[in-house]
């Protein structure tokens, strides 16, 4: 398994490198963004990416593979002296998978590696379909997206677009956090303006429809939601 580590420090790189490939990964490494951006990132199964760097952040550096499909499913972790809930929620919300503070401890790096690894195979695998009719299942879940419909082990459920719109996100993404940004973003009107408490309502309803089903919508305090198939 290769993972791409990018720092502008090369001490801490060849640390990381180092520890990493002790655990088995194949490791490279760059310092900067502009030498990271030249490499095959499609053939990497994780990131580590530092956000203060040179002429290009990290940040944007995670937003250009991101926004590449060929990249976009690549799971990142921030390693940053940056401090402040702004900044987590900020790289969160580009689409980092997790973010680790400077001065980093080799022991909490390589466990946070492990659990981002083994949370990408999981929603890789992860028992959902879509099938050429639109339908998109996750064991007893049906979504239907043309009929805008949804049924729960054979029962047709009264939804509120709001409802439909959220459990097809969450089908579509399993094992991903979204935070409550995110969910605004992407499942309600544009030209509507809602507080966050909002996403929190309607989740509590969508468990409450989707019966037995309803644990699988995760709360991850600090973070906001996600959908484990």
């Amino acid at each position: 398994m290769k993972i791409l580590v990018v720092d502008d420090e090369q001490d801490l790189c060849e640390i990381l490198q180092y520890n990493l490939e002790t655990e088995g990964y194949e490791v490279t490494t760059a310092n900067s963004a502009e030498e990271a951006m030249a490499l095959p990132l499609q053939e990497y199964s994780l990131v580590l990416l530092d956000v203060m760097m040179g002429e290009t952040s990290g940040f944007q550096m995670a937003r250009n593979m991101k926004s590449n499909p060929a990249t976009a499913g690549i799971p990142i972790i921030f390693i940053t002296a940056l401090e402040g809930e702004d900044n987590l929620v900020k790289g969160l919300n580009i689409g980092a998978d997790d973010y680790i503070a400077k001065p980093l401890g080799m022991k909490e790096v390589k466990a946070r590696v492990k659990a981002v690894i083994r949370r990408a195979a999981q929603s890789q695998s992860a028992p959902t379909a879509t099938d050429s009719d639109g339908r998109i299942s996750c064991e007893g879940i049906v979504v239907d997206e043309h009929a805008k419909s949804v049924t729960v082990d054979g029962r047709e459920l009264m939804c509120t677009k709001l409802e439909f719109e959220l459990l097809s996100f969450f089908l579509q993404h399993p094992g991903r956090v979204y935070s409550r940004e995110d969910l605004l973003k992407r499942c309600w009107p544009q030209d509507v303006r809602v507080l966050d408490r909002t996403v929190d309502v309607n989740i509590t309803r969508l468990r409450k429809k989707i019966g037995r089903y309803g644990d699988r919508i995760k709360t991850r305090v600090g973070y906001g939601y996600c959908f484990e198939a």
